[in-house]
């Protein structure tokens, strides 16, 4: 196996290890980060004049909300897994694990791996990344686990929301989908104004190639790289499928003949929502539709009964944290939508912009914002109403105003544990263990998105709401 290059450490792969170090020691559990999440939000509501009984009922109000998010979640891990653990895409994966052959080169080749398939599908960057950088661990001596991980996570905290998967841009271009107050206001904006934009495409290709090669100068050398085994973690190999049945009563438990079935059944419903979706396929595309897939892939590649129910099975402990954790995160939610917290925060930063500041100002909002409220989602029903009520009086670019929220949304995922939880689970590694490199990628584009974003503003014509 090809083993690492003893060379000296660049600026960037110094302070990569010197952010892991500071996280490894001073960065809190994710429960503890969304307890002390809880506290800020409560101490900034009473002293906008909230009350305190007030903000606590509201997030004890808000604390079930996301329970189906919540499930959707566990089910992509679960899907996820499922379908990697399967003879045919394990060879797959293997075979993107085979082509980096050095330890820097792999990290380039993971970061470019989630980056690109997050502009599908940011739960697919997420799932498939971290089984990759499993393979590659395995296969590649002196990999740091750390990095490594990071780049698996660089899709969820980039670009995830300038392509396919953008909750905010999907929802303005589907008439539908807009609630009655947000469509009086933004009016429709489809995403030719939004996704398609060359400016948002030339965003995305700056980010990518600009975090790609963070990735690659951020490799610490030999004697600073932490490894797979450093952290105690080991990947059993999965247990035999093809196990033959031992009791009559197990005939159907290792038969096809059900699984055919089900899986042409389910297929049906799937081509149906492809075909009939108003706003096309991509549209069609969410969440319980992404989970669909899987499960019924998972199901028809496992092909008998039983070796999906143990895959299932396998898959199980690594949703724990998910299931633990985001009630607390929809307790944060509660207390600022119910309190009307962030309509108070958004009419500031309203009052003292101008064409040329807004942008930057609505990037800092929403990436503030975006720690809180880690739900893109939903956050943009929170602050679309007044944020683009404040575009139109500053004469603001609609669709850019949507990507700006977009690009800039993404930015707080490198420091909030909320969406490493699934990648967590397949790592088998803390957040504190990577989220320093995370941080790394932070510091490198933040600027970049910031300056993008008041940049292309200052070109885009303003473009009355169509209502």
């Amino acid at each position: 196996m090809p083993v690492a290059a003893k060379a000296p450490e660049g600026r960037l792969a110094r302070l990569g290890v010197a952010l892991a170090a500071w996280s490894e020691r001073w960065f809190p559990d994710p429960l503890v980060f969304a307890f002390l999440g809880i506290v800020v939000v409560f101490l900034l509501a009473v002293a906008t004049g909230e009350s305190p009984l007030h903000v606590a009922i509201e997030g004890g109000k808000g604390f079930w909300s996301l329970v189906p998010f919540t499930m959707q979640m566990v089910m992509i891990i679960i899907g996820g897994y499922v379908v990697a653990s399967t003879p045919i895409i394990g060879r797959v994966i293997q075979g993107l694990a085979g082509v980096p052959k050095t330890p820097r080169g792999a990290l380039a080749w993971v970061a470019l791996f989630a980056l690109l398939t997050s502009l599908i599908s940011w739960g697919m960057s997420l799932i498939f990344s971290g089984l990759l950088v499993r393979q590659i661990a395995q296969r590649l001596k002196g990999l740091d686990y750390r990095a490594a991980a990071a780049a698996a996570y660089l899709g969820n905290g980039a670009v995830w929301a300038l392509g396919l998967s953008s909750s905010a841009a999907m929802l303005m271009a589907t008439r539908s989908s807009i609630p009655p107050a947000l469509l009086k206001v933004g009016g429709l904006i489809p995403l030719s104004q939004t996704i398609f934009l060359w400016q948002s495409m030339a965003m995305a290709v700056v980010l990518i190639v600009i975090a790609v090669l963070t990735a690659y100068l951020s490799a610490p050398s030999a004697e600073h790289v932490r490894t797979a085994e450093s952290f105690g973690v080991t990947f059993e190999r999965p247990a035999d499928r093809d196990a033959v049945r031992t009791r009559p009563g197990e005939r159907l438990e290792y038969s096809p003949i059900l699984t055919v079935i089900v899986v042409l059944l389910l297929g049906c419903y799937l081509v149906n929502v492809f075909l009939t979706s108003p706003q096309g396929a991509a549209a069609a595309l969410d969440l319980n539709t992404y989970n669909l897939i899987f499960l019924t892939a998972g199901l028809l590649l496992h092909w008998r009964p039983r070796n999906f129910v143990r895959a299932v099975t396998e898959a199980i402990p690594a949703t724990g944290g998910v299931l633990l954790q985001f009630p607390f995160y929809a307790m944060i939610f509660g207390m600022i939508v119910g309190t009307g917290l962030s309509e108070k925060i958004a009419r500031f930063f309203a009052g003292v912009s101008t064409h040329t500041t807004y942008p930057l100002l609505v990037a800092l909002y929403s990436a503030v914002l975006g720690l809180f409220i880690p739900s893109g989602g939903s956050k943009w029903i929170v602050e679309a109403p007044y944020v683009l009520q404040a575009a139109i009086v500053n004469q603001v670019h609609l669709g850019w105003v949507v990507q700006i929220y977009n690009a800039s949304e993404a930015l707080p995922n490198l420091v909030n544990p909320f969406w490493m939880l699934p990648l967590v689970g397949i790592l088998k590694i803390r957040p504190r263990d990577f989220v320093g490199y995370t941080v790394l990628y932070l510091m490198v584009l933040a600027p970049l998105v910031f300056f993008m974003c008041w940049l292309f503003a200052q070109q885009l014509p303003f473009v009355p709401p169509v209502r």
